[in-house]
């Protein structure tokens, strides 16, 4: 089924606007200067060695012996910290390896960290991700405290639509139920039907048996769900700044250099990328491709850290990395996850009334994923 129609900020009249990056943080409070903890010790030496030499063996395939003494005594003592703070790190696959293998306790794609948000049994969570991410955590978790490492980790897909955007949509599309991408700020999930990830995006849209079905903010993900169903999809005009830099020249230039090259595409890539491709998923379903197939040498046209994640994994498996990096999501690193455990911050709050209606559209998604 072709796409019904794209639309963007500029088809519709309202005020000039900024780009935020959603619900404000609150910093560091009263509170969480009483319960800030002191800064440990990050020598290298023997006992921080034997500490970590389990962890190691995990990442030194892609971080080199010079590497891991600048890096081991900050994951011991985050570690540490985690068991006395009562905390839970989550942590996307985009993150970097030293963060994805050596502090994280649940990893996943956009779908997997919700699905686990909502089972977390800790009173803290630290959020390795972007910034939406972490609002969803909170969404989920509304008695919890959710921190982010970085408050300006941000998502050019969430940037690009706002709450008075999506309520335009239904003034122009009355009836016409709205699927939002987990890539979206609260606001924006408070006006919406139902949430959606890549991994469930069809199913979504399929679940709710209306003829037309509106689907923001990203139109790649967008044709790419219209391709596979036949419910007419109403778009927006947003983008992934990282995916949307891959071009199907690129990856010809890939095969023709190896013809038994395998590759794999994230579907809110460009149409012309993900015809060249030979599987397209989630990040999820990604690895899971190449833990299954095994396949010599694949290229994985996502955000590259992700490769390094999967090649830590699969040493045996080559993986040819283009390497378009986030810069939102390494603004994580473990000397910031480090200040949040040790001052509580910062911490992620969003007004009630929001979270509530946001809460309706995220658990939607996940009930439905739950009876999938």
């Amino acid at each position: 089924m072709p796409i019904d129609a794209i639309y963007g900020p500029a088809d519709f009249a309202h005020p000039a606007r900024g780009v935020p990056l959603g619900t404000a943080l609150r910093l560091q409070t009263a509170k969480a200067r009483a319960d800030a903890l002191p800064m440990p010790s990050l020598r290298w030496n023997d006992e921080v060695a034997r500490a970590t030499a389990h962890l190691y063996e995990r990442v030194r395939t892609v971080i080199t012996p010079l590497e891991w003494p600048l890096m081991a005594p900050t994951i011991k003592a985050i570690n540490e910290l985690k068991a006395l703070r009562g905390a839970v790190i989550l942590a996307h696959n985009y993150q970097t390896p030293e963060i994805f293998h050596c502090v994280a306790d649940i990893k996943g794609d956009s779908l997997q960290l919700a699905v686990e948000a909502s089972r977390v049994k800790a009173d803290t969570i630290v959020q390795c991700g972007v910034h939406f991410m972490a609002e969803t955590s909170k969404i989920l978790n509304p008695q919890k405290r959710v921190l982010i490492p970085d408050s300006r980790a941000g998502c050019s897909l969430a940037s690009s639509i706002t709450g008075r955007d999506v309520r335009l949509l239904r003034e122009n599309f009355p009836g016409v139920p709205v699927v939002a991408y987990v890539n979206t700020s609260a606001e924006v999930k408070a006006e919406v039907d139902i949430c959606c990830t890549s991994s469930n995006a069809v199913e979504v849209v399929e679940s709710l048996k209306a003829p037309r079905v509106i689907f923001l903010p990203d139109q790649y993900l967008a044709k790419y769900v219209a391709a596979k169903t036949a419910v007419k999809i109403i778009a927006w005009k947003g983008a992934c700044e990282v995916h949307e830099r891959f071009t199907g020249d690129e990856l010809r230039a890939y095969r023709e250099a190896d013809p038994t090259v395998k590759i794999i595409a994230h579907p809110e890539c460009r149409p012309d990328v993900l015809a060249e491709a030979d599987f397209t998923g989630s990040t999820a379903h990604m690895i899971n491709w190449v833990r299954n197939n095994q396949s010599k040498r694949v290229v994985m046209i996502t955000e590259c850290s992700m490769a390094d994640n999967v090649q830590a994994e699969l040493p045996d498996v080559e993986m040819v990395k283009p390497c378009n990096l986030c810069p939102h999501m390494k603004r994580i690193t473990l000397a910031k996850i480090l200040e949040s455990l040790l001052n509580l911050r910062e911490e992620v709050t969003i007004d009630p009334t929001t979270a509530e209606r946001a809460r309706r559209s995220v658990e939607r998604m996940v009930n439905l994923k739950n009876k999938i």
